[in-house]
């Protein structure tokens, strides 16, 4: 709004043109409060060469030309005006003086219009100008506040009022501006087209609370009860803040999740939520909510929701914990080792909350951590007993998993010392276990007659592994008063063990090993095998120097511990008394 101090423009230009032509300056528009007055400046001209004796003059309300008979508002000639402006109108100007400035008192709605001068000089010369004033009736203050209010920064709202009435002077207050500001009076202030007004100012720096907050003034005249009043709710702009979140939260893998954000913003901001740099889910709104129906445990994490408009920005995030199972467990390690080597073995796992680990060999715990997801389990030196099935358990409140693998510990051979021969009537059965990593090669050795026999002659011995034993079985057949010597020898690539094996009384442990129908099958086997040796060795003799002694008698070897188990009751094992070859 541009007030002026000085004279008005029109005024101004009256004085730059009399004594041209026909003309009038008035304020296009004008208010005044409802039951006051009001003076509507007018001035007029007309061409000095007419010289009138008296000069009159008429308004009309609301059309410039007599012929539609408009309402007279005043008429110098007669005083016979409209019944609405009877008593309510008069001229404050002096014609003679070109002024046509009009008082109208007790101003009430239907008087607001269009209020138009015509000049009257007498016989022809009359004028209606087509210049007129427009009267607004109002009641309530215009409290005129700028259009972008921010929260932080000064801000001056005003309150202005018409003060065109000569006989009542507006005074003004402020309503609601407590905790805002001190008003200032300004006065009252001449418009740029003639008419005045009556300013208040107040000053102050919004915040966010005082969004929505209503200010008002008030306008009253003294002496009167006319009293006026004007409100306006202010629009502060600030930036988000968020005020809506939820705390951390924790979901069972597979439940459904809601996650929201609330912002308080002027205007609405854009709310994003986000995770890992990812726009998730976006709105312009108060609130946002984010819905994950079956979380997962890839969806743990932190999440972020960012509010943004104009005139700033606010973000907060939350976690989510996904509670789940553990994980099958991995094992890393070395799986195969030498004995005497350090061992270390890795298990590891993912779960929420994390797992008690632990590794079992065959029930035994052998190493335990609480709430981790990795064990490490140091072997310094392994020892063939560390050879076999492990197992890696990882469990927590939401379930239990678990991992076998096997350590193979490789050793040099043990010959173990239930090692021994036996002798049930004219057989000798021999019995060598070995316990080795990896499988050894076996051989029997008869140094007194100088024989060597392998588990690879299987007619001759019979070879059974078990885990990490090795059983081999020679049966001689001869002389059992006075049985050989036999040593038994087992190697690897890690080594080689001898040991003769000890002559215990006779028994029937290897009968009671392979039952009654392996003993009719070894007996069978038996007289097969010692009519072959005794052929090939004749047919050598004829050729070859022998390689026994006349009174040695050559050593019978056949495969025997056939296990064979659950055989009927009717084969019994019999005596070979004779054996004849033919």
């Amino acid at each position: 709004m541009i007030f002026l101090t000085a004279l008005p423009l029109f005024w101004i230009m009256i004085s730059a043109s009399r004594g041209g032509h026909w003309g009038a300056w008035m304020p296009s528009s004008i208010s005044a409060f409802e039951g006051t007055c009001v003076s509507i400046p007018c001035r007029f001209d007309f061409p000095d060469e007419l010289r009138p004796a008296v000069v009159h003059g008429v308004w009309y309300f609301n059309s410039p030309y007599p012929k539609n008979y408009p309402p007279v508002v005043f008429k110098s000639r007669t005083q016979v005006v409209h019944e609405s402006f009877q008593g309510r109108s008069r001229l404050l100007g002096d014609l003679g003086l070109r002024n046509c400035t009009l008082l109208l008192s007790s101003v009430s709605p239907e008087l607001g219009g269009k209020y138009y001068f015509r000049g009257d000089l007498g016989g022809y010369n009359q004028y209606t100008f087509s210049e007129h004033s427009v009267l607004d009736v109002i009641n309530t203050p215009n409290i005129v506040v700028p259009p972008e209010v921010v929260a932080g920064a000064e801000v001056e709202v005003s309150c202005m009022v018409p003060d065109n009435c000569p006989e009542l002077r507006p005074e003004l207050s402020w309503l609601g501006h407590e905790g805002l500001g001190e008003p200032a009076v300004l006065g009252r202030l001449r418009e740029d087209e003639g008419t005045w007004v009556q300013v208040s100012l107040l000053h102050f720096v919004p915040t966010r609370e005082a969004n929505g907050h209503r200010l008002g003034c008030q306008a009253s005249f003294p002496n009167t009860t006319l009293q006026f009043e004007g409100y306006a709710s202010l629009d502060v702009k600030y930036p988000p803040v968020i005020v809506e979140m939820n705390a951390s939260v924790e979901a069972i893998d597979g439940s459904p999740v809601s996650l929201l954000c609330g912002a308080d913003s002027n205007p609405l901001p854009l709310l994003t939520w986000m995770r890992d740099g990812s726009v998730l889910r976006e709105a312009v709104a108060e609130s946002l909510l984010l819905e994950l129906e079956e979380v997962t445990p890839e969806e743990d994490g932190v999440y972020a929701c960012l509010a943004e408009n104009a005139y700033g920005q606010d973000n907060r995030t939350v976690g989510l914990s996904v509670m789940y199972a553990p994980w099958k467990p991995t094992v890393n390690g070395t799986m195969v080792a030498v004995e005497g080597e350090t061992v270390s073995i890795l298990c590891s796992t993912q779960s929420n909350p994390d797992p008690i680990l632990t590794i079992f060999k065959e029930k035994q715990v052998l190493a335990t951590v609480i709430y981790e997801s990795e064990l490490q389990l140091e072997l310094p030196a392994v020892k063939p007993e560390d050879d076999g099935e492990y197992w890696c358990v990882a469990e927590n409140q939401y379930g239990q998993r678990a991992t076998a693998f096997n350590l193979s510990v490789e050793f040099a051979p043990v010959i173990l010392l239930e090692s021994h021969c036996a002798a049930a009537r004219d057989t000798v059965q021999c019995l060598c276990v070995v316990k080795s990593n990896p499988e050894p090669s076996v051989a029997f050795e008869l140094p007194s007659r100088n024989v060597t026999v392998n588990e690879t002659e299987r007619e001759f011995v019979y070879a059974e592994r078990s885990g990490l034993l090795l059983t081999s079985i020679l049966t001689l057949r001869g002389q059992a008063q006075a049985p050989p010597r036999v040593i038994c020898t087992s190697r690897n690539l890690y080594g080689t063990k001898s040991l003769e094996l000890p002559f215990q009384g006779a028994h029937r442990l290897m009968w009671a090993k392979i039952g009654p129908v392996g003993a009719v099958v070894a007996f069978a086997i038996l007289i097969a095998v010692v009519c072959y040796i005794t052929q090939t060795r004749r047919k050598k003799n004829v050729t070859e120097s022998p390689s026994f002694s006349a009174g040695d008698n050559p050593p019978v070897l056949f495969s025997s511990d056939f296990r064979i188990s659950g055989a009927p009751e009717k084969y019994e094992s019999r005596e070979v008394s004779s054996l004849e070859c033919h």
